[in-house]
């Protein structure tokens, strides 16, 4: 027995025929114009309701050139910093009367192709990016439509030249870096280690940058296994905490590419016996809410999170308003903030809490 065919799609049409009116009328009724009188509009929506019809914005957007929503695109939704960051945009574009459209990439660069290739089938209006690890401008314009309003975060991309007349926000991740170890020289620590990441990232290199700059300008070359790699996750940094104490003498103290690594090495000391705030000092990157109600609480360069995604999705909609304006470069700023899990100096005598 033959399969029976799929049933027909309602269309625009039927409404129209079934409600006599125009189709103007009952496109007017879906777009919320309040040109419809309150009856004729009570009629049409009754009549969807009957037939099932389902509004196709992203191809409505595509014939009306227009379109409300806004793509962004996130390297990792597990990462506080990013929910906070997701946050601020979509308070900022609902604000505008804009919707957010949220893809997750997991660090992939090929899910980030198939993500964003999904996004645009709704005809956003704009892109918001956190780039995966090792992502390409040019990759990355393979499947992004021409013309596209793109606001890079955070990281850097691979073959610049082709991420020409995009925006870019980012972070002073060289400063806070240095900041947070110019923190711990002050404090008496000789042997400090760069925690987590990985290096080929552009924002963990300029972290590395600013750590390796305030140690040169103690007069200190940093021994190679003080630098550990790891995911930027609190999993894996807890994993690997074992690597600060492979060789003697081992660090004192700890920078870690951001909160989560932070978190998780706090973590993994105290599976070995050690006190962050009293034997070892520890300082993260971001300011996460979480960091402040940990225990100890964290010390880290604080950038904001939500404010940034708020500056982004403001920058994004800038763009809308003029897209053909000369591309915008922005580096939000980063500042220390001092809590417990670096309140060890070190002296000439064992080391001890440092008084407030």
């Amino acid at each position: 027995m033959p399969d029976a065919p799929p049933p027909r799609r309602v269309t625009l049409t039927d409404i129209a025929r079934a409600c006599d009116l125009s189709r103007a009328t009952v496109s007017l009724v879906l777009r919320g114009s309040p040109l419809v009188n309150a009856r004729t509009r009570a009629r049409v929506e009754a009549e969807i309701k009957r037939q099932g019809y389902v509004y196709h914005r992203g191809a409505a957007n595509l014939r009306r050139k227009v379109s409300n929503s806004v793509a962004l695109v996130i390297n990792d939704l597990s990462n506080p910093f990013f929910a906070e960051f997701a946050a601020g945009v979509d308070e900022t574009l609902a604000e505008a009367g804009h919707v957010t459209l949220l893809g997750g990439t997991g660090e992939s660069v090929e899910r980030q192709q198939t993500v964003l290739a999904s996004l645009l089938e709704h005809a956003p209006a704009g892109l918001i990016l956190s780039p995966a690890e090792g992502s390409d401008a040019g990759r990355l314009r393979e499947v992004l439509r021409p013309g596209l309003p793109v606001l890079v975060f955070n990281r850097e991309l691979g073959d610049r030249d082709a991420a020409t007349g995009w925006d870019y926000l980012g972070l002073d991740n060289v400063r806070g870096a240095r900041l947070a170890t110019e923190h711990l020289l002050a404090l008496g620590h000789r042997r400090i280690a760069f925690f987590g990441g990985h290096r080929d990232s552009s924002s963990c290199a300029q972290r590395r940058r600013g750590y390796r700059d305030a140690l040169a300008a103690a007069g200190i070359e940093p021994e190679p296994h003080w630098l550990v790699e790891s995911a930027p996750t609190r999993l894996e940094a807890a994993g690997q905490t074992a690597a600060l104490f492979l060789r003697d003498p081992a660090p004192t103290a700890a920078v870690c590419y951001n909160d989560a690594v932070a978190l998780g090495l706090v973590a993994g000391l105290a599976r070995r016996g050690r006190r962050v705030g009293e034997d070892f000092a520890v300082t993260g990157f971001d300011d996460i809410p979480e960091a402040a109600a940990s225990f100890p609480p964290l010390t880290t360069v604080s950038v904001d999170p939500r404010a940034r995604g708020r500056e982004a999705a403001a920058m994004i909609l800038q763009r809308l308003h003029a897209p053909e304006g000369a591309p915008i470069t922005r580096v939000s700023p980063a500042r220390l903030q001092c809590r417990a899990s670096s309140d060890v100096r070190i002296t000439d005598t064992p080391l001890h809490r440092a008084t407030p």
